[in-house]
């Protein structure tokens, strides 16, 4: 029987971030995860280059029943906070948009530093857990690597997204044995199925706005072979729905003006080549409706309602499916965040018990938000365990 201070379920961000922290405080940690491999989603975050933070990373930028729960959790440990410990890891990065860090190298780089801040704990891997108790004030695992003991516990075990990158419901089953409510998971930041556009237009991408519960997005889609996908699609498909989806394919440009005055100063040419300036030439031809004729000869009631369709092209919501979770970075839902202190990540029915990361009812936007959400929770959950 091995006995420990912190019990850490989960090698991923926050659990190795949750360890770092434990073990800076003379805690002894253990960090178990039923997979043969550690930090396994932050291998491929940002695609292999890890969006580690963004310093835009505030309430509105997460979702879930209590976006606010996020808040303590980012002012203890902010994005300022984590490039300066990525300094200190003499670590270098990247700033590929305004207030949002990349790894200058691989990924790889980041995952060095994580193991090498936790060498003072025992990481234990293929370790699948048989059951888990608490007597008193002590936590019992059981588990194919043997029985740990330890008085507090944290919960990291992540969502479900990224399945082949081997994913466990086992945070929320644990949860839900020691009293907590689950929230319904869906995928988040994916692509979508949706039947509104021609399959030729797979692999075109350009800038949009997606209108949305009176929101705004704009940034790029890409047409996929069974939807869409693209930038501004994943940030769309984190939030709540519960309205069509407007796209606005010339979001700076006014489509019947453009008409208009190409049908005075260049009639004969065609719609399609006139839209095809502005936008990718199979997406011209798919709102020209494949025709070929002048613009001359086109009527300006005509004009008006193919502008209007391009500023406001509009997806029934029953029509816009989330893929799927083997296309999802993150998963919507969790653990409810009701009967958890945000200020120390603890268990309201519990004690002893804490959680840290996606496993929680928290969903960041796309750009490092994710991440930035781990290193909080598992800093503020190994500060109190």
């Amino acid at each position: 029987m091995k006995k420990y201070d912190v019990l850490i379920i989960g090698a991923g961000a926050a659990g190795l971030f949750a360890a770092k922290t434990a073990i800076t405080l003379n805690k002894t940690v253990c960090v178990i995860d039923f997979a043969d491999k550690p930090l396994r989603k932050v291998a491929v975050s940002g695609g292999g280059r890890c969006n580690f933070t963004n310093l835009d990373a505030k309430s509105s930028r997460y979702f879930g029943q209590n976006p606010s729960f996020v808040k303590s959790a980012l002012m203890q440990f902010t994005p300022l906070d984590m490039l300066h410990w990525f300094k200190s890891q003499g670590l270098k990065y990247i700033e590929k948009k305004p207030g949002q860090y990349f790894c200058k190298d691989t990924s790889d780089k980041i995952m060095q530093a994580l193991l090498k801040a936790i060498n003072k704990a025992d990481l234990f891997l293929n370790c699948e857990i048989q059951t888990i108790k608490k007597e008193t004030n002590t936590f019992t695992v059981n588990s194919n690597r043997g029985i740990f003991t330890a008085k507090s516990v944290i919960i990291a075990t992540g969502g479900l997204s990224f399945p082949t990158l081997k994913v466990s419901d086992l945070g929320f089953k644990i949860a839900k044995q020691f009293g907590h409510k689950i929230v319904p998971v869906r995928p988040a930041l994916c692509s979508v199925s949706c039947k509104a556009f021609a399959s030729n237009l797979a692999g075109i991408s350009l800038p949009v706005e997606i209108i949305f519960n009176k929101e705004k997005i704009n940034d790029d889609l890409l047409f996929t072979h069974f939807g869409l996908g693209g930038p501004a699609i994943y940030r769309t498909t984190v939030r709540d729905l519960d309205s069509d989806i407007i796209i606005n394919f010339l979001p700076n440009i006014d489509a019947f003006s453009l008409f208009k005055s190409a049908k005075q100063n260049n009639g004969k040419k065609s719609l399609k080549n006139i839209l095809g300036e502005k936008m990718p030439i199979k997406l011209a031809s798919f709102f020209a409706g494949n025709q070929i004729k002048n613009i001359a000869d086109y009527k300006d009631t005509d004009l008006k309602i193919i502008a209007d369709n391009i500023h406001r092209f509009i997806i029934p919501l029953s029509d816009f499916k989330p893929y799927g979770m083997q296309s999802a970075e993150i998963t919507k839902g969790g653990i409810s965040t009701d009967e958890i202190s945000s200020k120390t990540m603890e268990s309201k029915v519990c004690s002893g018990l804490f959680f840290a990361g996606e496993v929680l009812d928290i969903a960041g936007d796309l750009g490092g938000f994710n991440l930035q959400w781990a290193w909080s929770s598992g800093y503020v959950a190994g500060l109190n365990a």
